[in-house]
């Protein structure tokens, strides 16, 4: 940005925080104003926007400061040992922009030497880049949602309280420099918690999985899988609004969070929909059956449960299987369960199944049996 832009903005009040010097605070705004410029808004705008405290979240950029030394491409290779086109797609798995017109931070060195000392410690590179990539999207999810809860919570009551567009932006300074913080500490126990969790339940499944016939490939599990949604949910949000449709969903989400068996998680959340995978084919039908007689709120569930064999990759988990579990649940109505061929073949006594017939799937080729899951009580 030419100076004389600077010191023009600064004169007509569009960077408040400008007071004869460039402090970081003054740089952060500026550079807002600039992006903001760049997309077509005008100076009175801007700066009205400015007073209004809507552009507070500039300030907090002086939490980041800028590093001081940057690096080459040829220069991080040198440092890490990693080779350039390596690092390259290390960055991009990260979900950073690429390299071609910038330098490489010193985050980023010191991140890409991380990834050397796990490589260094035998985990394959083909594990390795799953693994940072999902790490890049959990904390990308995170980071998201840390912004937005903050400016609906925080953000816009500062501005409804009449507080000007300096005083929310030190309040909100002053309160993100005390929570920072504190992120890493709790992610990290939350990190240790899961990770004890899922180490205790691998070997379980390795213990199970070798009583099994069959020897599965490299990257593929074998598991059981449920799609559950909410049957009317549409109609429920034309009739009773958005909010209230949202509402039903987180509620829904977190009833079958809270009831999961141990071995099962949920894995994605499209809109109403949750996909949940777990170990035990048995357990998860039982789980599916009593969560639908516990569930007395409007609409009703419809979930279906399959198993077999899927792909893992990136965190998720893909394949033939996984899409046949979800084209049965398509075929569900609200407060059934309906379940597979395998999942009948091993489950326990406390259900019973009601064969519906032979189903032919949108996109497969080959039948599919499809039974209704019930309690054995209620024969």
């Amino acid at each position: 940005m030419p100076p004389g832009t600077l010191r023009r903005w600064a004169r007509q009040g569009v960077i408040p925080g400008y007071d004869g010097s460039w402090s970081t605070a003054a740089v952060a705004h500026a550079r807002i104003v600039a992006r903001l410029r760049e997309r077509g808004h005008p100076l009175a705008e801007i700066r009205r926007a400015g007073k209004e405290g809507r552009l507070a979240f500039g300030y907090v950029e002086e939490l980041f400061p800028p590093d001081a030394e940057t690096f080459t491409l040829a220069r991080a290779a040198e440092e890490t040992g990693l080779e350039p086109a390596l690092i390259e797609r290390i960055i991009a798995t990260v979900g950073i922009a690429g390299l071609e017109a910038r330098a490489i931070s010193g985050d980023e060195l010191r991140l890409l030497r991380y990834v050397a000392a796990v490589l260094d410690a035998g985990l394959p590179l083909v594990a390795t880049l799953q693994l940072i990539r999902v790490y890049g999207q959990a904390v990308a999810q995170i980071a998201d949602a840390e912004v937005r809860l903050f400016h609906l919570y925080v953000h816009e009551p500062l501005m409804r309280s009449g507080a000007t567009g300096l005083e929310t932006a030190d309040e909100m300074l002053s309160l993100t420099r005390e929570l920072l913080p504190l992120a890493s500490p709790v992610m990290d126990r939350m990190h240790r918690r899961y990770l004890k969790h899922f180490l205790e339940q691998d070997v379980v499944g390795h213990m199970e999985s070798d009583l099994e016939d069959g020897v599965l490939g490299i990257g593929r599990l074998r598991v059981a899988i449920a799609f559950a949604d909410l049957a009317g949910y549409t109609r429920l949000t034309e009739e009773a609004g958005e909010l209230e449709a949202v509402d039903a969903v987180e509620r829904f989400v977190d009833a079958v969070q809270s009831t999961l068996p141990d071995d099962a998680r949920v894995i994605k959340t499209i809109g109403d929909e949750v996909m949940i995978v777990g170990a035990d084919s048995s357990t998860l039908a039982e789980w599916a059956v009593a969560f639908q007689r516990r569930h007395a709120e409007r609409p009703v569930p419809r979930i279906a449960v399959h198993s077999g064999e899927v792909l893992y990759r990136d965190g998720d988990y893909y394949g033939r299987n996984v899409n046949i579990a979800a084209r049965v649940a398509a075929r569900s109505a609200g407060g059934e369960v309906l379940v597979t061929r395998p999942v009948v073949e091993h489950s326990g006594a406390a259900l019973r199944f009601e064969r519906i017939g032979e189903v032919r799937l949108k996109g497969f080729s080959e039948s599919t049996e499809i039974f209704l899951a019930r309690p054995q009580e209620d024969a």
